[in-house]
This record gives C-alpha cells, sequence and structure tokens, in this order.
C-alpha cells in the first residue's frame, strides 16, 4: 500500500512539478524551495512536511498521518514532533509565523494547507 501511495504522490507530482503560495515556490523534481527567489534551507523532516501537506491542499491531516507519512508508523504517537517541525517550517515559509496563512493549524486535529 506504501508503494501505491508512493507512486501516487510520484504521478501527481509529474503533472505540475512546481507549486508555489506566497511568494514559496517549490520545484518537486529538483527538490528546491525558493522564497522571495532566494533559496530555502529546509531540514529533511520539514521538506517531507511541507510536500505532504501540500499534496493535500485544503484538507485536514491529522497528526497522527503526519507522524506516520513523515516519520513512520513508529512514532504515531510523538504528537510534539510534528508542533516542533511546523514552528521551525512557519517561521522560513511564512510571512508571519505567528499568523499564518498557508501552514494553519486545526486545533487539537492537525494541519491544513491553504494555497
Amino acid at each position: 500500500m506504501r508503494a501505491q501511495l508512493r507512486r501516487q504522490t510520484l504521478a501527481s507530482a509529474s503533472v505540475d512539478p512546481v507549486l508555489s503560495f506566497g511568494p514559496v515556490m517549490v520545484d518537486l523534481t529538483r527538490r528546491v524551495v525558493t522564497r522571495l527567489g532566494e533559496p530555502l534551507h529546509l531540514t529533511p523532516i520539514e521538506y517531507r512536511l511541507l510536500t505532504h501537506l501540500a499534496s493535500q491542499p485544503d484538507r485536514v491531516v491529522t497528526h497522527r498521518q503526519l507522524l506516520k507519512a513523515v516519520w513512520g508508523p513508529g512514532h504515531v504517537e510523538d504528537t510534539h514532533y510534528v508542533r516542533v517541525h511546523m514552528a521551525n517550517l512557519r517561521k522560513k515559509v511564512e510571512d508571519d509565523p505567528s499568523m499564518p496563512k498557508h501552514l494553519l493549524t486545526e486545533a487539537g486535529i492537525g494541519y491544513r494547507f491553504r494555497p
């Protein structure tokens, strides 16, 4: 099942290999993220969080789903991982991390990506 999901993600990425929201552009083919034309350094975890959320725009992704997709099935109870890395990701991609426009928190549930 994991292989099928990976293939589906790769197939959808090949349709539009560049994702842009606000001043941020994500080149999925080259794995390059820029903000205002300047390259952003994202950790592998931050990159996977961003691309996983962006692959499901305007849908709520639960903490458990993110943990399983990004860290693996052995970490589904470690919700603090998501909070820490999401805060770091917001600092890098949002104009005002305290008032995010793209990486939104759904209190008690998870996160939503709004392009």
